[in-house]
């Protein structure tokens, strides 16, 4: 499982690299677009970005996973969203866009989970790593 360190590591090496590049390489993984998400930290109160692919989007709902690689607990982001689901997404270096998060509902993510492991079949190998069932996150913008 990935370290606390490692994450953070990825996270700013994908900064730099979408930085350094002028946003041409690192908004896309695998086919997946990748996105800042900004909480808010449930116990500090202050704003927390972490990059994230989406496997899966509908219309102006990106679809998430707090998979953390397949770890045994939740990813601090997820935490923080699910105390206070409004968060700031960008886009492939987008603009910074107000939205809502919430947990797929057990139905939804019986419907959303085949769709992320085609998109992503590692996300597959996260599951089985783990006995939590990996959230599936619905980011949609706020009206």
């Amino acid at each position: 499982m990935p370290s606390n360190f490692a994450l953070k590591a990825m996270n700013t090496a994908h900064r730099a690299l979408l930085k350094i590049s002028l946003g041409k390489v690192g908004n896309e993984f695998s086919g997946m677009p990748s996105l800042e998400l900004t909480t808010t930290g449930r116990k500090s109160g202050r704003p927390h970005a972490v990059m994230l692919t989406a496997p899966v989007v509908d219309g102006d709902t990106y679809v998430v996973v707090a998979s953390r690689g397949g770890d045994p607990v939740h990813p601090a982001w997820f935490l923080n969203l699910r105390d206070n689901p409004d968060v700031v997404v960008s886009v492939r270096s987008g603009p910074k866009v107000p939205m809502t998060a919430r947990v797929a509902t057990g139905e939804e993510r019986a419907t959303l989970w085949p769709k992320v492991v085609d998109a992503y079949p590692t996300y597959g190998d996260y599951q089985k790593k783990t006995t939590r069932e990996l959230p599936l996150v619905l980011l949609t913008p706020k009206n």
